[in-house]
């Protein structure tokens, strides 16, 4: 089971990948938006907000989200650092509910190549 260290360093790579995207990527990375990561497993929540092409202002919160996010992704501390690692295909993840993505459709259609 992944430490809450680890999917904290999951989460900074992830912003750091974000920064050195480019293309499309990079388009869908400059959504300006809430976002929470729950982390089922350990039962704690990062916040923060997606914006200018990176992931800003993490904060962790113990249990489920105190506020309804933009973008809410839910999963185990283990699949985190997977997709992060890229050991793990989101769209597989996402289609057999290990992972789980709620947004506006909008949001969604952006997102698609990020994730």
């Amino acid at each position: 089971m992944a430490t809450l260290d680890q999917c904290r360093a999951a989460l900074d790579r992830l912003a750091q990948n974000m920064t050195t995207a480019d293309g499309n990527m990079r388009s869908a990375a400059a959504l300006d938006r809430s976002l929470s990561c729950r982390i089922t497993d350990l039962d704690v929540t990062f916040l923060g907000r997606l914006a200018d092409g990176t992931i800003r202002d993490v904060t962790q919160a113990p249990g489920p989200p105190p506020s309804r996010a933009e973008i809410r992704l839910a999963m185990s501390g283990d699949d985190l650092v997977a997709l992060v690692d890229g050991r793990l295909n989101f769209a597989r993840a996402w289609g057999s509910g290990r992972v789980r993505l709620e947004a506006s459709l909008r949001d969604l259609l952006r997102l698609r190549t990020l994730l």
